[in-house]
């Protein structure tokens, strides 16, 4: 697919990649009404509430197929409208794709929720757990303003990659596709790679996006710690593990060692134990460390297009 990118073509997407930037940095998310990955859930949902009460093996040979076909379909229409599009002018490709693109970033809405979150703790304990709810399905109730901010720096640290660094990638690698693939099975993952019900159902779209989000996931870790020595690396490597996830504690573990602070999802993991509690402090260093990472991922990513049209 890379070869079949003229110059032109590549500074295209690299001018189509700013705008949607800034596009996300102006306005933020669209309405739902107007919003592709909206339409994907309103879509996903009662395809998935179908499949999860069939028996096993017919839940999980049916979610596959429903994946391949949904991810298939999207990828080969995405292909084909950014063919058509780059064949126009710049003055079109580029507000266009820009449009197209926007949707499959989200990096503005996740830096001002998880801003919100501390803002909703000066208010008290119930508007925060509120507030944090929009961003996280874990059971909030009962958990204290530290636990609060743990999980809030955590889910920051996870959605960096999941909503700006491994879109980013993957526009790198395929273009418009390569974006549209991967936010279509991060959504899909949300919404059905879960145990219980969903076990067999969302089996497979649970594992590709493990696999689309591996790299990225490694390179997130490292745009927030950067672990190039061996001690350090293993430190890394050490904290991810302790996850359930093989992708998410990447992201969390390095946040928790570039802030030093620990971080932890009762019952389930506790990341760098020795450190502190987080604070508002932190908190606020954890948001400046997260949107340097992001902005160097587009700025990473604008300069692959650009190197490609010279």
């Amino acid at each position: 697919m890379l070869n079949t990118f003229t110059s032109s073509h590549a500074f295209a997407l690299a001018l189509a990649l700013l705008l949607a930037w800034a596009l996300d940095t102006l306005f933020g998310e669209p309405n739902d009404a107007f919003h592709p990955v909206a339409w994907l859930g309103k879509l996903l949902w009662p395809l998935g509430c179908r499949l999860r009460v069939m028996q096993p093996n017919a839940a999980f040979w049916g979610g596959t197929l429903t994946w391949l076909v949904l991810a298939v379909t999207l990828g080969s229409v995405s292909w084909w409208v950014q063919r058509r599009v780059l064949g126009l002018s710049l003055w079109w490709s580029v507000p266009i794709l820009a449009l197209l693109l926007k949707p499959m970033l989200a990096w503005r809405m996740l830096r001002d929720e998880v801003l919100a979150v501390e803002d909703a703790l000066a208010e008290g304990l119930e508007p925060a757990r509120e507030r944090l709810s929009r961003l996280v399905s874990r059971d909030l109730a009962g958990l204290n303003e530290e636990a609060l901010r743990e999980t809030a720096i955590e889910t920051l640290a996870e959605n960096l990659n999941d909503s700006v660094i491994a879109p980013l990638f993957w526009f790198a690698v395929a273009g418009l596709p390569g974006a549209v693939i991967y936010r279509f099975a991060n959504t899909a993952d949300a919404m059905w790679g879960y145990r219980g019900v969903w076990e067999y159902a969302g089996k497979w779209a649970a594992w590709a996006d493990d696999v689309l989000s591996w790299l990225p996931a490694r390179i997130t870790a490292l745009s927030l710690y950067p672990a190039w020595r061996s001690a350090t690396w293993r430190s890394l490597r050490r904290q991810a593990g302790r996850t359930p996830s093989p992708n998410g504690g990447w992201a969390m573990g390095a946040m928790a060692l570039r802030l030093g602070v620990r971080l932890a999802k009762p019952g389930v993991y506790v990341l760098n134990e020795t450190g502190a509690s987080p604070s508002s402090r932190n908190m606020a260093q954890a948001l400046g460390f997260a949107t340097m990472a992001a902005w160097a991922a587009m700025v990473l990513t604008v300069l692959s297009w650009v190197a490609r049209a010279v």
